[in-house]
């Protein structure tokens, strides 16, 4: 039974990759989530899979170097699926020094604990290992207006904020260890995501509370900004496929072909809102356009990204399944139809359900 070491297993698109790998392996894998349960991480959302007797969660923090080396001590790990990481544009500009201890000295830890574990006494490592590491197109900076300029691998770094340049930071650190030692890692860069359990400080989640709330819609500058937009099952199922298919030492970018400027995200929402919302549920009436409401840009505040998913397709045949109507529209479903999670989520109260299921553990 191969064995996967995930970090950061609880947040969003951890948790929905973890929910991916049971759905296609079933009992054929075991996973350890290692997750710090911070604002991001929330078990509510594995709580459908936490009886499983191939799973386990431990509450660990990714810069605790000894509790990390104990989990490779006590496991034969095959994989390693790092998306641990501190990854809010807004909380890095506001707090730098957190995003560079979490992403950058983090992704130290794993890489020093993994190398520790699979290395052989002669500098090579054993067979069929492999770490594969998550990062983000926002490394590569900021595109034109064109419609026909793409971030490819090939583009240089040049990250413009605190997140994106730790993020940088880790992926270069990644790409020493290969370099250096020969390390078997991989790594993609994804485009924005969006799905089911993603906290709602995100734009899309961010909307959707809001607006059925009846609270005003903020919208950074004009609100042009340039994403492209990846379904995260089809973010999951990129991972799994580039760590078993991946060439090390590779950047793999996972993109959507799914451009939105952020106020078209919007009016799409508020008319999908309006759409499924019964005549009969109240807030309907305050689903309107009339709550977007203009703030000042966000600092740094890259203009357009674009991710070109050629060599992830060409090399191990990847590519993005879900159009972006399509996905909104289950996005917005489940957000409709979970509630419970989302006050959970914004009272704070998803950490009692941490206290709740694992205090006497």
């Amino acid at each position: 039974m191969r064995t996967y070491l995930v970090t950061g297993g609880a947040g969003f698109i951890g948790s929905n990759y973890i929910h991916y790998m049971f759905d296609k392996y079933g009992d054929e894998i075991r996973i350890i989530n290692v997750d710090k349960l911070t604002y991001a991480g929330n078990l509510e959302n594995l709580k459908d899979i936490e009886s499983r007797a191939n799973y386990t969660f431990v509450k660990a923090d990714i810069c605790d170097k000894e509790a990390i080396a104990k989990i490779f001590e006590e496991n034969d790990i095959d994989r390693v699926v790092h998306f641990a990481a501190e990854s809010h544009v807004d909380r890095s500009i506001k707090n730098p020094e957190v995003f560079v201890q979490t992403n950058v000295l983090g992704t130290a830890v794993m890489l020093n604990s993994a190398k520790a574990a699979w290395e052989n006494e002669d500098g090579s490592f054993k067979d069929d290992k492999r770490f594969l590491h998550v990062s983000t197109d926002e490394v590569y900076g900021s595109l034109p207006d064109d419609p026909n300029a793409y971030f490819y691998e090939t583009t240089p770094i040049d990250p413009h904020s605190p997140y994106s340049s730790s993020k940088a930071s880790s992926d270069l650190l990644v790409k020493a260890y290969v370099d250096t030692y020969k390390f078997p890692a991989i790594i993609t860069n994804c485009s924005n995501n969006y799905g089911p359990y993603q906290f709602p400080e995100k734009l899309i989640p961010l909307i959707i509370n809001n607006a059925l709330a009846g609270k005003n819609l903020p919208v950074y500058g004009d609100g042009k900004n340039v994403r492209d937009w990846l379904y995260v099952m089809d973010h999951a199922k990129g991972i799994d496929m580039a760590t078993e298919s991946g060439r090390f030492g590779e950047r793999y970018n996972i993109g959507g072909h799914n451009e939105k400027q952020n106020i078209e995200i919007i009016n799409i929402i508020i008319e999908t809102l309006q759409e499924l919302l019964p005549d009969s549920d109240p807030r309907k009436a305050n689903v309107t356009k009339d709550l977007i409401t203009y703030v000042t840009d966000r600092k740094g505040h890259d203009r357009r990204y674009a991710i070109a998913p050629d060599k992830i397709k060409e090399e191990i045949g990847w590519y993005p399944e879900t159009m972006f109507k399509d996905g909104i529209r289950l996005t917005i479903k489940w957000y409709l139809e979970n509630e419970d999670w989302m006050k959970n989520v914004t009272s704070g109260d998803y950490q009692k359900y941490y206290e709740g299921m694992y205090a006497n553990r």
